[in-house]
């Protein structure tokens, strides 16, 4: 009977050491951070909050197109991926014309690239490091707010984690038929859904494949022919198709334009971009920028001494991304570079790992853990937030709501510009057909969006608001109203010409009620 019972506490014992290695601390905590990024994207989904102005422009062209009509120029200066569009037109048929079923599709893709970034970072780092690189990835600003955005833009990311993880296997020796087939459909298809994806299988592809010719191992190269021929002829079918119109808008190019090398030698833009990508799209700002960036070159320091394969692997999509832009032909800045930044908070982690652990030295250890706590406060803490306290952009729901419940008999409905594509896509929604209300005259182009309003400018908004004078109740609903020295001029003249009556406001817009007699 003692033998009986000590075996089977030698038998649990063991039992119990082998899943504690298994789920070790890293383990552990990065699936707590895998959770913490899960819920963190599924809050914000379920807070549905208004679409937005650049949002709306994109769901008017999805909602007043057919899937056919979805292949050709989009309205309003607009360019989405063609499978992503589809997957969007698909939703709203399935679930409804709703922001809950125009932004499935991003939150999906935020919620896999959790489970993708995971992956490729216990290829690339040391246990220790993943959690880290984790951290970073699940709570970064730019990565949870697109994720409930109707923009392409999280997708992007997860269709470049996707493309990395398959583009390395390009020059195992190993490589199989049916690996062959699958490579080239997933590549081919991802191009659909990702105006970038063409940069991380070029990158990591063509790395992976050097990385096996310098190590002179056996290459398939028949098969890799057939992979990249399979890629190269479906991108070119969509550029023609697609991408073709947008490098032609010349509109879409221009407020790009700061995005673009001036010369083929321009380095001073080169650092400029790259400095900037750490405050945007990556998010850290003010002095966390110049650490970001400390942290990423230790870390390609540290990962070329421990691996150097890893750190071109690494870096191509990024050195590829960078080319397209010295031919001006993408953009290096903000949102559209968002699908690099998995890569370079990679090369962050091992930095910062590095500086914590490898290091022999107690005080650049305790540096590394400085560090470390430094950059993930503010985007832990932040995203922490968003769990009870939700991310309002512009909230044009309720003020429209508020409109229509006290509208009255011969009430005039004054829209605007700025806020005009919103108000488009939920008049009908709530009970507004075309005649119902007024869109205000446009601004200028050239001088759009500018802090000082031009003569012609001032000029042109007066005329418009006095087509409204002799009218009882005017109501004039304002969203996307960002510039304040248009907000302040319209208020001032309006109250020149009226009196106030009611006033209604919500994040980011707001709605006046005048008697213009």
């Amino acid at each position: 009977m003692y033998k009986l019972h000590h075996n089977f506490r030698i038998f649990t014992k063991r039992l119990f050491l082998k899943r504690a290695n298994y789920f070790s601390l890293p383990e552990i905590l990065s699936i707590i951070i895998i959770t913490f990024g899960i819920l963190v994207r599924l809050v914000q989904y379920l807070f549905n909050r208004s679409l937005w102005a650049d949002e709306a422009v994109l769901a008017l062209n999805i909602v007043d197109r057919s899937f056919l009509g979805l292949l050709q120029p989009l309205d309003y200066e607009q360019g989405a991926p063609i499978g992503f569009l589809m997957v969007e037109k698909l939703a709203i048929n399935l679930f409804g014309n709703n922001e809950y079923a125009l932004r499935l599709f991003p939150l999906l893709s935020g919620i896999i690239s959790l489970f993708l970034f995971y992956g490729l970072a216990k290829r690339f780092l040391e246990r220790q490091a993943v959690p880290i690189a984790l951290a970073f990835f699940a709570s970064l600003y730019y990565l949870v707010y697109f994720s409930f955005e109707v923009k392409q833009y999280s997708t992007d990311v997860a269709v470049a984690l996707l493309c990395c993880l398959m583009a390395m296997h390009l020059g195992s020796p190993k490589l199989k038929s049916d690996q062959t087939i699958t490579f080239s459909l997933a590549g081919a298809i991802a191009i659909w859904f990702s105006h970038p994806a063409i940069f991380v299988l070029t990158g990591v592809g063509i790395t992976s494949v050097l990385i096996r010719i310098v190590r002179r191992e056996k290459l398939r190269l028949n098969r890799i022919a057939v992979i990249f021929s399979s890629w190269l002829f479906s991108f070119a079918a969509f550029y023609w198709l697609s991408l073709r119109s947008l490098s032609g808008n010349e509109d879409l190019m221009t407020s790009w334009e700061d995005a673009f090398p001036s010369s083929p030698f321009d380095i001073i833009w080169l650092l400029d971009a790259f400095g900037k990508f750490f405050y945007r799209p990556l998010g850290f700002q003010e002095i966390m920028d110049g650490l970001a960036i400390i942290s990423f070159v230790v870390g390609c320091i540290a990962c070329y001494r421990r691996k150097k394969e890893t750190l071109w692997l690494l870096l191509s999509p990024v050195i590829v991304t960078f080319f397209a832009a010295y031919l001006q032909k993408y953009p290096f800045r903000s949102r559209l570079v968002l699908f690099l930044t998995p890569f370079v908070i990679l090369l962050m982690a091992e930095g910062i790992d590095y500086l914590m652990r490898r290091v022999r030295s107690k005080p650049i250890n305790i540096a590394g853990i400085v560090l470390l706590v430094v950059l993930l406060y503010s985007p832990v803490v932040d995203s922490s937030k968003l769990l009870v306290q939700p991310y309002w952009r512009e909230e044009i729901k309720p003020i429209i709501s508020y409109v229509k419940t006290r509208q009255q008999p011969g009430d005039v409905l004054y829209i605007f510009q700025r806020g005009e594509y919103q108000f488009k896509y939920y008049a009908e929604k709530y009970g507004y057909q075309e005649g119902d209300y007024i869109i205000g005259v446009d601004d200028l182009d050239k001088q759009d969006g500018k802090r000082h309003l031009s003569d012609a400018e001032r000029e042109r908004y007066q005329k418009d608001l006095d087509k409204l004078r002799g009218n009882k109740r005017v109501w004039l609903l304002f969203s996307h109203a960002n510039v304040d020295s248009e907000n302040e001029m319209v208020k001032t003249y309006l109250d020149s010409i009226g009196k106030q009556v009611d006033f209604f406001e919500r994040p980011g817009a707001f709605v006046y009620l005048y008697d213009l007699t």
